[in-house]
């Protein structure tokens, strides 16, 4: 077997994106305009969702979805304000919860649960309070969280509190997971894919929000463009009629867009495979220090992370890394950053997956003789 290194992470690309990316280029137009609006009908399509639309990363989507959060809407739904709290899970990328930040929301910690590595539902269940406004949740891997357990408990807080707190669903892990046979997206919260260049779908970068119902659609897609109606009959395209609602410079180009549009047809095998690999690990890892983190069938599988006793886990990294096989834990705990030490709490899940957790590839790129070396080299590693 050769010792070139496998990679933990590969980019997708159709052998049609240079092609189309080209015919945009010299087009004249590469800025928001037709390729985009073809890219989210094709988006739309996708998800079975109208309410889609595309946005220049998942870290911008985030963020527009927290500002949205800040006008009230509804019955349920008093509006965002300064300094109240979010209840989130520190184990996720940094761009999960820094948007939070730059709303001016509190971050509380939840747990991790280190069976499936989403969030504690028990621990938010205890957490929820009369200033939780928020509920950021991440689908660890494309693994899905239980969301009927979440509307549960959202309907408790509002027996208790007279509002439900909004959920945010970062979707980031997730392309192609369904929860109750539906992509996510389609269970009544704001969702926040990533479209970034080592995802299961990239168009380079970009990302789309798929909204719960049509007042948020309509003002996230007028405050994605600093709040002007692109679709006005205005006198002067470049001179705006009045912007009631000042927005953010957070839309997707045609550029993007056509490189999303090649890649579409390569989603379902991508995920295919990557869901293939991590049950060929899941039916031949057999190690008294190796657990599997459990997933579901609807998961998407964008990552495979495992369990190593503490006492070895560095020990099992460098002895992967040896025979040619990368891992990575992915992302560090958000809670350990100096910006965030006023938020501090105790965290025993999350202790306990910082100390064990490594993900090894499992992704498209994958040979079966690459899975079944690395089945083999976890199985025969001797500590």
């Amino acid at each position: 077997m050769t010792q070139e290194m496998i990679p933990m992470f590969k980019v997708q690309m159709s052998d049609q994106a240079a092609k189309k990316a080209g015919e945009v280029i010299n087009s004249g137009f590469v800025g928001q305009g037709p390729k985009v609006e073809e890219f989210e009908a094709a988006l739309k399509q996708k998800f079975n969702n109208l309410l889609t639309l595309t946005v220049n990363s998942a870290t911008s989507g985030l963020h527009l979805a927290t500002h949205l959060l800040k006008k009230p809407y509804g019955q349920t739904w008093p509006g965002l304000e300064e300094g109240d709290e979010v209840l989130t899970c520190p184990l996720t990328c940094t761009a999960t919860n820094w948007p939070a930040l730059a709303n001016g929301l509190r971050l509380k910690w939840v747990d991790v649960d280190p069976e499936t590595c989403n969030m504690d539902l028990d621990d938010l269940e205890r957490k929820i309070t009369s200033k939780t406004k928020v509920i950021i949740l991440v689908h660890w891997g494309g693994n899905p969280i239980d969301l009927d357990r979440v509307k549960e408990i959202q309907e408790k807080a509002q027996k208790m509190f007279g509002f439900k707190p909004a959920v945010i669903e970062d979707c980031a892990h997730a392309m192609n997971t369904t929860f109750n046979r539906f992509p996510l997206g389609n269970h009544g919260n704001i969702c926040v894919y990533s479209f970034q260049a080592i995802k299961h779908f990239t168009s380079v970068d970009g990302g789309c929000m798929i909204l719960p119902h049509a007042e948020l659609y309509k003002r996230a897609k007028l405050l994605r463009w600093y709040g002007i109606d692109r679709e006005a009959s205005g006198k002067d395209f470049r001179c705006e009629d009045d912007i009631p609602e000042w927005g953010f410079k957070f839309h997707m180009n045609d550029l993007n867009a056509s490189i999303g549009l090649a890649n579409m047809p390569l989603i379902d095998e991508t995920v295919d495979a990557h869901r293939a690999n991590s049950q060929a690990y899941l039916n031949n890892i057999f190690h008294k220090y190796v657990k599997e983190v459990r997933f579901a069938k609807e998961s998407a599988q964008w990552i495979h992370t495992l369990r190593v006793d503490s006492k070895y886990r560095d020990e099992f990294m460098t002895h992967l890394k040896s025979k040619g096989i990368s891992c990575s834990r992915v992302h560090e705990r958000n809670d350990k950053h100096s910006c965030v030490k006023g938020f501090k709490s105790m965290l025993p899940g999350i202790d306990l997956m910082a100390s064990e957790m490594v993900c090894i590839p499992n992704g498209w790129w994958l040979t079966e003789g690459q899975v079944r070396y690395i089945i083999e080299t976890i199985n025969g590693w001797t500590p």
